[in-house]
C-alpha cells in the first residue's frame, strides 16, 4: 500500500523545524526533507565569524530557549549547534541528506520526487528559503573579469584576501559585517545602491522582534519601531569596531567591467583583484514548477497559503509570506498559524 503523509516539508532549516514543531503539537503524521548532510539549514552556508542580531531570548525557535553562552550575542557555531539540539529534543521525522527534483499533483496527492524515492502528501509545505538561490546584478563586460569573484554564500574568512584590492557590493548587513573583516587585511572599496543606512546602537533584533509580534497581531498602527527596516545595518560588535576605524565610506555602483576591473560613471578605471557579491538571494522555487503556481518568480499566498493551490503553504520566505517570516524571530508566528491551517484543511 502507498504511504501517504498528512504533509510533507520540503526543507530543514529554522522555517521548516518551526513548522514541524506546531505539526507536532497537532499530531499529524508528517516528514520533513532535507537536502543538506546535517542540521543547519542556510545557516550552514554564511561566513565563519557571523554573529547573531539579537540575545538568545530573542534568537530562539518556538518551545525551547537557546542556551547562554558566553557571549550576548550567539555566535554562527552556537546556533547551529542549537538546532541540531532543537531537532533532537523533539525528534523530528527528517530524511536528509535528499533533495526534491519536482513535485506534481496526482489523483488529489502531492507527488514529491527526490533523488532517492519518491513520496505522497495530502498537504505540502515548502521552507526550501533562498540560500541555493544567491543574486548577482549583471553588468556590462562581467565575463571579462579576469580577478576572483565570489558571492557572500561562498564567503567563509578574509585570508584569500590579504593584501588584495577588493570590491565588497551590497549595503545590507552581509555587506557591512563582511567588509568589516576584510577591510582589516586589504585594500576595500564598498559599493551600494544607496546610501546605507545604520540602526542606532540600542536597536538591535529585540526590536525587530517586537515589530514583528505587533505585525503578526494586527497592531501595526501601535508599533513603536515602524521605521526600522529589516535592510537596515545592525551595529554589532565587528560592525562597530570597523565604524570606528572609519571603514564606511560608500560608492554608487560602477559602470561595467573590463579584464582588470571596474569602470566608474565618471571614466576612470580601477584595477580590482577581487569582487564579493553581498547582494542578496532570490526565493527557491524551482522545485515547484511542476504545480503551475510561480508567476514572476513568486507565488500568489493569502498568508503563507497559496492561492492558485490551496493545500500548498510557503513558509520563511520573507515579508510576502508574513512580516520578517525568513528570520529566527518572526518564522514561528508564520509557522504556528500554517500548521493550524493545514489541521483545519485536513
Amino acid at each position: 500500500m502507498m504511504d501517504v503523509y498528512d504533509t510533507i516539508i520540503i526543507g530543514g532549516g529554522q522555517a521548516g523545524l518551526s513548522v514541524g514543531y506546531f505539526l507536532r503539537r497537532h499530531r499529524l503524521y508528517y516528514l520533513i526533507i532535507d537536502d543538506q548532510d546535517r542540521a543547519g539549514g542556510a545557516w550552514l552556508k554564511t561566513w565563519d565569524s557571523l554573529r547573531l542580531f539579537s540575545p538568545v531570548q530573542y534568537s530562539s525557535l518556538s518551545g525551547w530557549m537557546m542556551p547562554r553562552g558566553a557571549n550576548e550575542y550567539p555566535t554562527k557555531n552556537e546556533f547551529l549547534a542549537y538546532l541540531e539540539a532543537y531537532e533532537n529534543r523533539y525528534n523530528f521525522p527528517i530524511q536528509r541528506p535528499e533533495k526534491v527534483l519536482r513535485t506534481q499533483k496526482e489523483n488529489g496527492l502531492f507527488r514529491i520526487e527526490t533523488n532517492k524515492q519518491t513520496y505522497y502528501s495530502k498537504t505540502l509545505v515548502s521552507a526550501t528559503g533562498s540560500a541555493q538561490h544567491p543574486f548577482i546584478p549583471e553588468y556590462p563586460n562581467q565575463a571579462s573579469f579576469e580577478g576572483k569573484a565570489i558571492h557572500s554564500i561562498a564567503y567563509r574568512t578574509p585570508d584569500a584576501f590579504a593584501g588584495q584590492n577588493v570590491l565588497i557590493v551590497g549595503g545590507g548587513n552581509s555587506g557591512a559585517q563582511i567588509l568589516a573583516e576584510v577591510s582589516q587585511i586589504a585594500h576595500t572599496k564598498w559599493v551600494t545602491l544607496s546610501e546605507p543606512i545604520f540602526l542606532p546602537e540600542e536597536v538591535d533584533g529585540r526590536y525587530l522582534f517586537h515589530e514583528a509580534t505587533n505585525k503578526y497581531l494586527g497592531k501595526e498602527a501601535h508599533a513603536k519601531t515602524n521605521k526600522v527596516s529589516l535592510q537596515n545595518i545592525v551595529v554589532v560588535e565587528s560592525v562597530k569596531a570597523a565604524r570606528d576605524r572609519n571603514v564606511y565610506h560608500s560608492n554608487r555602483p560602477f559602470h561595467s567591467f573590463y579584464e582588470s576591473g571596474v569602470n566608474w560613471p565618471n571614466g576612470e578605471q580601477e584595477e580590482v583583484d577581487a569582487i564579493i557579491w553581498c547582494t542578496g538571494f532570490k526565493s527557491n522555487l524551482q522545485h515547484l514548477t511542476g504545480l503551475d503556481v510561480i508567476e514572476n518568480k513568486r507565488i500568489r499566498t493569502n498568508h503563507t497559503r497559496s492561492i492558485k493551490e490551496p493545500h500548498l503553504w510557503l513558509v520563511g520566505y520573507g515579508n510576502w509570506t508574513g512580516f520578517a517570516s525568513a528570520t529566527i524571530y518572526g518564522v514561528g508566528k508564520t509557522a504556528r498559524r500554517t500548521a493550524a491551517e493545514i489541521a483545519r484543511s485536513l
